[in-house]
């Protein structure tokens, strides 16, 4: 094997391991998001560790966050949570930087 293809395969590996870990920490943002908009809600228990739950599969409906965050929008107006869409997309950046730090990135 050549050194370009030495090359090209490093740069394979490193491209997977980043979209590996990015994946990860996005399913780790939407436990916390799940567990953070289930206490605004007042759910507690088994009831919020569901909701996580529900969050983290929400986000593979389509690619990108608008999914989740259309989830959290419409069950906050569904149980009357006040908070505003920039709130909620703040917290989501928030939980990101808070993912990507317990996943050690």
């Amino acid at each position: 094997m050549s050194s370009f293809d030495d090359r090209e395969k490093g740069f394979e590996n490193k491209f997977v391991h980043e979209q590996t870990s990015e994946f990860r920490a996005q399913a780790r943002r939407n436990k916390l998001l799940g567990q953070w908009a289930a206490e605004e809600m007042g759910l507690s228990g088994a009831e919020a560790d569901a909701y996580a739950a529900d969050m983290v599969k929400a986000d593979l409906e389509e690619p990108g966050d608008e999914d989740v965050f259309r989830k959290v929008r419409a069950d906050f107006d569904a149980k009357g949570v006040g908070h505003s869409d920039h709130v909620i997309r703040t917290k989501m950046d928030q939980l990101m930087d808070e993912a990507r730090i317990q996943l050690g990135r």
